[in-house]
């Protein structure tokens, strides 16, 4: 009976692995982009986990909704504050070591809070949690910026981000319906691929900084790649102005980037926006050419992620939008279970169907940017995300006044969509506009204030909920309408942003060329 069915299941696995290969670029893009997905995976299942156990928690330790979200928001507090210091570390150390011990860190501890005998000894296990799983956020970014070109960062970062949400969904599905029967069950089970993952990154090589050792699509892909392991382009050997990289410190050579571009027999090279910026003509931002050091302080360095407008401008952007996201991750499936009156394994089913939505948006937003970035779209990655942040705004309206949930699926599918279709082109465009020298020390600074805004947000979710709107399903649902404030600011922001991402993009190709003319001199 279950011979047929396991055969057909092993057959649609193993076609869905050819066509993430293909769709990625061959099995050493895959393998990764696959882990690093895996590692962003962890954290939001964890999250979901005790979000999805809160009935469990609550009954087993005599909590309330503030507790949970103190759960939640303890170990994102602490790993705001660890961010920047690994943010630094991400730009010196060896990264996928450093990922390597976080993950075997971040297992050993998940253990310790499954054997919690109270709320104290859980809250201390989260506090722990919270300092190791700071190294993702950086490590993760800086590595993605070395082993990907630039023209198609966004649709990689679709492909990093669905394991991200993933998690969530495994979280909510899987170990929330474990969590049913015993939470602390639910903690083992989520410490095991901590450490086969440690196991892998530790035996994964580390990329050249710069870019210099990025990725090449291999033959059979769906992609032509921008230069092959010898430094020759798809039609030679490559030529200044060619189809070079473009993506690291000496990468971004002349060339033009509209269509029939690049000499007879060599193709146009790839839309790096770096180069896109300084072949138009963008004046870089004088303040940032004034303000840039190759070698800075700590301090400096962190004055200098904070002066690039466009950088402000995302980082409250993405801050909003997390801060909303970690509302629904503490308490959808209470919400959910007394909106629409469900029981909690069909709330979790009814979320997994949402989390459907949310990778199909994270997927397309990628792909979408990346698209108007080849057809000659500077701030493509900006209006992409700007667009989908207004959209999550007002589908998110019905969703919240409905009591009926198939009245409320769709629009909650396309608002999950449209949510997480901003997430790759801002992730993507950060990196655009910083050298890849402060790409670990830039995410820390995000991270670092990103992270205290999705720790405030359980706490804050289950304070106005218990305390300002009465509890229970109404003061959840009259909590979520107020924050849509905060996601509304998301898309105001990405608005912001694209008056001033050109010349901060032109900005950091100045930079990245001065770079490469001392290397060349040093070389020399």
């Amino acid at each position: 009976m279950f011979g047929p069915v396991a055969a057909r299941i092993r057959r649609s696995s193993a076609l869905a692995r050819r066509q993430l290969v293909v769709a990625v670029g061959g099995p050493a893009r895959t393998r990764v982009v696959v882990l690093l997905a895996c590692v962003l995976a962890l954290a939001s299942a964890d999250t979901a986990t005790v979000g999805a156990s809160a009935v469990e928690l609550r009954r087993a330790l005599h909590i309330d909704n503030t507790d949970i979200g103190l759960l939640i928001s303890v170990s994102s507090l602490v790993a705001a504050v660890f961010s920047l210091p690994l943010g630094a570390m991400a730009d010196r150390a060896r990264r996928t070591w450093l990922l390597a011990f976080a993950l075997l860190t971040w297992g050993g501890v998940m253990l310790w809070s499954a054997a919690a005998a109270s709320f104290g000894q859980l809250l201390l296990s989260r506090l722990a949690l919270g300092a190791v799983t700071a190294a993702s956020g950086p490590v993760v970014a800086s590595l993605v910026g070395d082993w990907f070109p630039a023209h198609e960062r966004s649709r990689i970062y679709g492909f990093i981000l669905t394991g991200e949400l993933l998690g969530a969904g495994a979280g909510f599905a899987i170990t929330g319906d474990i969590a049913a029967l015993s939470w602390r069950a639910a903690f083992v089970i989520l410490a095991l691929p901590a450490f086969i993952l440690c196991w892998l990154f530790f035996r994964l090589p580390e990329p050249a900084r710069g870019g210099q050792d990025a990725l090449s699509v291999e033959h059979g892909s769906d992609e032509v790649p921008d230069a092959m392991p010898d430094g020759s382009g798809p039609a030679g050997p490559a030529r200044p102005g060619g189809a070079g990289r473009g993506n690291g410190p000496g990468g971004n050579g002349p060339g033009g980037n509209g269509p029939g571009a690049g000499t007879a027999g060599v193709p146009p090279p790839a839309p790096d926006p770096q180069r896109m910026a300084r072949d138009r003509g963008i004046r870089p931002d004088p303040a940032l050419l004034a303000r840039y050091r190759r070698r800075m302080t700590f301090g400096q360095a962190v004055r200098y992620v904070m002066s690039v407008r466009t950088n402000v401008a995302l980082i409250i952007s993405s801050a909003c939008g997390y801060y909303f996201l970690a509302g629904i991750q503490a308490f959808g499936t209470e919400f959910v279970s007394g909106q629409y009156h469900v029981g909690q394994v069909l709330a979790n089913l009814l979320l997994l169907v949402v989390g459907a939505g949310a990778v199909g948006g994270v997927l397309a937003g990628g792909q979408i940017a990346d698209m108007l970035l080849r057809r000659g779209r500077l701030n493509a990655r900006i209006m992409t995300a700007a667009v989908a942040a207004t959209a999550t705004v007002v589908l998110f309206i019905p969703v919240l006044t409905t009591h009926s949930a198939l009245t409320a699926i769709p629009y909650v599918v396309v608002a999950a969509a449209c949510l997480s279709a901003q997430n790759p082109p801002i992730d993507s465009a950060r990196l655009d506009i910083m050298p890849p020298w402060l790409w670990g020390r830039a995410e820390g600074v995000r991270t670092f204030l990103r992270t205290a805004a999705q720790a405030l947000a359980p706490v804050l979710f289950g304070v106005f909920s218990d305390n300002l709107f009465g509890g229970g399903t109404s003061g959840l649902k009259w909590t979520f309408v107020i924050m849509l404030l905060p996601l509304a600011g998301s898309a105001f922001y990405l608005f912001r942003a694209r008056r001033f991402y050109p010349s901060d993009v032109a900005a950091t190709a100045v930079q990245n060329e001065r770079a490469a003319r001392r290397a060349a001199g040093a070389a020399g």
